[in-house]
């Protein structure tokens, strides 16, 4: 494709449909008998896009790969009976509530850091974080897969690619005139290790900033942004992968 930006300055391929042969990945990952996990969050009001958003991912999401889905929810009992598909799994893990709302995305990272020092690591070779409320239109397959991956925001891609926070006392906070693409927190991922690390520095910085009274603008996104100026992505996915319909 010529209308788009396949490549990063630093040579990470960013992935457009029209740019990948999914027939010749898929023959290439199916030999490497790998796990993929899929970590979301349904909490109070979101446990109502449960059903759609598994029911697009069961169909939709590495189709024909093993996937294991965890989701956290503070009301597993009112999970229905989700048929999945033969290679497919989901985990339903109790999560409590916080008062404040913005408590809830400001605990992701920390709560996927610790599952994966004790659990995920053990289970899965590369973990996705998706939104609850995504609905998937068609098929996500393995062109996804690579040790850092980031989406580019679609909200921000034509408007101003390189947002960032502006709260300078924030850990968050990005040097003016730095900054490469902006990502959305709706869908990153990469390999356990990778995602170990990001998860991590993410949730400390959000903890020192809690300590200082400070809450980044955009939450974790603001912190996922951070981190990923100064540890390049190895794969970048177009807005094509998470498009806000709201636009």
């Amino acid at each position: 494709r010529w209308d788009v930006l396949v490549l990063t300055p630093w040579l990470a391929p960013i992935v457009w449909e029209g740019t990948f042969s999914r027939d010749i990945l898929n023959a290439q990952y199916v030999q490497k008998n790998l796990v993929t996990g899929v970590v979301t969050f349904a909490v109070e009001k979101y446990c109502f896009f449960i059903e759609g958003f598994m029911r697009s991912a069961n169909k939709y999401f590495l189709a024909g790969h093993q996937v294991n889905f965890y989701l956290f929810t503070d009301n597993p009992q009112k999970i229905c009976c989700l048929q999945m598909a033969p290679e497919n799994r989901l985990f339903v893990i109790p999560v409590q509530n916080h008062s404040r709302w913005k408590d809830i995305p400001t605990s992701h990272m920390d709560i996927i850091s610790t599952y994966i020092h004790s659990q995920f690591q053990y289970e899965v070779d590369y973990l996705y974080s998706i939104d609850i409320d995504v609905q998937l239109l068609a098929h996500v397959g393995v062109e996804i897969i690579d040790a850092l991956v980031g989406t580019i925001s679609s909200r921000h891609f034509m408007a101003h690619p390189k947002n960032k926070e502006t709260q300078p006392e924030s850990r968050a906070a990005v040097p003016e005139g730095q900054g490469d693409f902006y990502y959305t927190a709706s869908f990153y991922g990469g390999s356990v290790a990778e995602v170990y690390k990001l998860t991590r520095a993410c949730s400390k910085a959000i903890m020192e900033d809690r300590a200082n009274g400070i809450e980044a603008r955009w939450q974790e996104e603001s912190h996922l942004n951070k981190y990923l100026l100064y540890h390049k992505p190895t794969r970048l996915l177009s807005p094509e992968y998470y498009w806000d319909a709201g636009l």
